[in-house]
């Protein structure tokens, strides 16, 4: 068994141009393909690296995988788990790190931040302190841990993203871009913790999104290529770069899958039955003038 695995995986969303077209019933409706028959699979203890520019539908596959939306098609098991019929079971058993910092409590210390998450796992309150003072030390922040959290750095946010993401021990932590927005060193440092500590020490399946070469190759045993709704490429770093000539990066390897010259270039998920519709009236029944 595999700790995460995708079939065919299909998201579409259906494109509305205004109110009007919200409250019709038309079969005649612009859909944008997001992920495109997708199929991965991550082993236990791994850590998978999902690479691609904005737009590339990383978040969207992330977001399928944590059961946060449904997909359109397809199938997809996290720890065994269907995320579609045994959605609770998958939630128990992953975490999901985000660099959203707004989804904290900005007055509230770090501890008082992570005892208020622990309580929503219906952890005992013995658990929850003990948990929360253990994860304090693995992120290394136990020494801040009773300043508020607007006060933290960049990087100490990112760390205590982390933590709250282990709060219920999964077995799978997905990370979503988690060195995005943050400096050189900061991100150097991330890479590490993440490595010795979550991998190393704590053993942790690792999926994690990214659109940074450099990440990519330092951090993921395999990489998966995203590019435009679907798998371009899969493997290991070295793999990638074996199948090119000799002395490519893996930047080439992307730009040879891709057709675009950096993870920088914004891909663009492809529309489907886009009809070519008259020009309608501004508000309810008023028209344009001629």
């Amino acid at each position: 068994m595999y700790s995460i695995e995708t079939r065919d995986l299909t998201k579409s969303f259906v494109l509305y141009r205004g109110f009007l077209d919200a409250i019709r019933r038309s079969g005649n409706r612009d859909i944008l393909t997001t992920l495109d028959k997708v199929n991965i699979k991550v082993r236990e203890g791994e850590v998978y690296g999902l690479l691609g520019p904005n737009g590339a539908g990383k978040s969207t596959l992330i977001k399928i995988l944590c059961t946060l939306i449904l997909p359109s098609e397809g199938e997809a098991y996290v720890n065994g788990y269907d995320v579609v019929k045994e959605g609770q079971q998958a939630r128990e058993s992953l975490g999901f790190v985000t660099t959203d910092e707004r989804s904290f409590y900005w007055r509230l210390s770090g501890r008082e931040n992570l005892q208020f998450f622990a309580t929503l796992y219906n952890l005992p309150q013995s658990v929850v302190r003990s948990r929360t003072e253990e994860l304090l030390d693995v992120v290394r922040l136990k020494h801040r841990a009773d300043e508020p959290f607007y006060s933290y750095s960049a990087g100490m946010k990112q760390q205590m993203a982390i933590a709250r993401g282990l709060l219920n021990d999964p077995a799978v932590l997905f990370m979503d871009e988690p060195t995005r927005s943050l400096d050189p060193g900061a991100a150097r440092n991330l890479r590490n913790f993440i490595k010795e500590k979550i991998v190393g020490e704590k053993g942790k399946t690792i999926f994690i999104s990214t659109h940074q070469l450099d990440e990519a190759e330092e951090l993921c045993d395999r990489v998966a290529i995203l590019d435009e709704g679907k798998i371009k490429a899969n493997g290991s770093p070295l793999e990638l770069k074996a199948g090119l000539s000799q002395g490519c990066t893996l930047g080439d390897v992307f730009s040879h899958y891709t057709g675009k010259a950096s993870l920088d270039e914004q891909s663009t998920p492809f529309p489907v039955n886009i009809p070519r519709q008259k020009s309608r009236g501004r508000g309810m029944g008023r028209r344009r003038g001629i």
